[in-house]
């Protein structure tokens, strides 16, 4: 199948091969994307995903943990990944006349790692390190403690690191067990952006990939329930009180998601924004403050951020409820209907001139999606969305007040949310 200059071919075993060829670069970027993030994981392994991804660069057959290093630094190339709640992802980004050497490390390091039992207890240790460090880091751990006390009872509020009591649970057999559950053809996107020729990398690509037998796929996941009307709070003696307050979002596949964008853009999504301007440069209130939304295959949150003095903490948290009734009631303007559609497609296109970015893209999209949405469509969707639509969702999302509380900072018990309520 052929849109533009993104082509996709599906092997017989279900792994889908997309590639997009980009004129006037010389790099090409790389990615194997699976479908198994922690959202999939059992009670008592959190975290194991990112485990196995940690532990995919730790040695394979015939290449040790340096050698993988080496092999990309040698030609200035990048290896990474990173791991979500719904998928992990494996990436290269290298001149184009390095793709194969790419290629073969990702391709090794997905078929070959080795994970000796000295290297699990090396890394566990390493990520123990690395949840220390998170939870030491009140403004980015709020908002983990934020989806957990939304989502207590399901995976989706699980961190993504897992605990260190889950790490210590994890053992060589639940990550072998876990890569055979879930490592499956049917759920894999190689997904390509950068200087090259599409049949050339395709049959590359299906070279190797080929050789992967389909599998019953025996995950089986469900929609959480979103709480309402919950407070939480982390008491802590920092010198900031850290604020999330939200509420149930859309699904990725929800055809409102455009509108949503246009909401969240004008609520908090840059400088411009009414949050930014009434806490942040009206009053002094917030050095940080935005709103975003979390979206995942069948639900999504949104959610409002804003790190405040334990002084202002009620003042800054009636101003964000003021704001959105103010949405809820009166709609937005024309004028920031305007600017927030520019700015949306303005960003689109300049993180688009990054062959990294035009991978993700495509990676997610498939993965998620099943699909490839042209940039066409986007625009014409983001065009499309009216004033009402943008009231409308805003009265469908706030309303109803159905809001979760969660806070960080020297507070002795959670917030009455109900005080702060009109």
């Amino acid at each position: 199948m052929q849109n533009g200059d993104v082509v996709k071919t599906q092997l017989k075993n279900g792994v889908r091969i997309i590639s997009e060829k980009i004129s006037g670069v010389r790099s090409v970027s790389t990615g194997i994307w699976v479908g198994a993030g922690s959202r999939h994981e059992k009670e008592g392994k959190e975290g194991i995903s990112h485990f196995i991804e940690h532990l995919m660069f730790k040695g394979t057959e015939k290449r040790s943990a340096s050698d993988i290093a080496e092999a990309l630094d040698s030609v200035g190339g990048q290896l990474n990944a990173f791991t979500t709640k719904e998928y992990t992802c494996y990436y290269t980004k290298t001149l184009d006349e390095h793709f194969a050497l790419g290629l073969d490390v990702l391709s090794d390091m997905f078929f070959n790692a080795t994970f000796t039992e000295k290297a699990i207890e090396k890394e566990r240790g390493v990520i123990e390190e690395e949840i220390k460090m998170y939870e030491d880091t009140p403004d980015d751990l709020i908002h983990d403690f934020f989806v957990q006390t939304v989502w207590p009872d399901h995976p989706l509020g699980k961190p993504i690191l897992g605990t260190i009591e889950s790490l210590e649970n994890i053992q060589r057999d639940d990550l072998i067990n876990y890569l055979h559950e879930t490592y499956l053809s049917q759920r894999l996107v190689i997904a390509m952006a950068g200087n090259l020729e599409h049949q050339e990398v395709q049959d590359k690509v299906a070279e190797i990939f080929a050789k992967m037998k389909p599998r019953e796929a025996k995950l089986e996941f469900f929609a959480p329930q979103n709480t309402e009307a919950v407070t939480s709070n982390l008491s802590r003696e920092t010198g900031q009180v850290q604020i999330c307050l939200g509420t149930g979002g859309l699904s990725q596949k929800d055809e409102r998601i455009y509108t949503l964008y246009i909401l969240n853009n004008v609520l908090g999504g840059g400088l411009s924004s009414r949050l930014v301007q009434s806490i942040r440069e009206e009053r002094g209130l917030a050095y940080s403050v935005f709103s975003y939304h979390s979206t995942f295959c069948d639900t999504g949150l949104f959610t409002f951020y804003a790190g405040t003095s334990p002084t202002k903490y009620d003042e800054v948290i009636r101003l964000l409820l003021k704001e959105v009734q103010d949405i809820v009631t009166n709609g937005i303007t024309d004028k920031e209907l305007k600017r927030a559609k520019e700015q949306i497609k303005g960003n689109l296109f300049l993180g688009l001139e990054n062959v990294s970015s035009r991978m993700t893209r495509l990676g997610r999209n498939e993965l998620c999606l099943n699909r490839i949405i042209p940039l066409s469509e986007f625009v014409e969707h983001i065009s499309a969305v009216t004033l009402e639509d943008v009231q409308v969702l805003a009265r469908d999302l706030f309303e109803d007040n159905h809001y979760t509380l969660s806070t960080i900072g020297p507070l002795e018990k959670p917030l009455d949310l109900q005080s702060f309520l009109p």
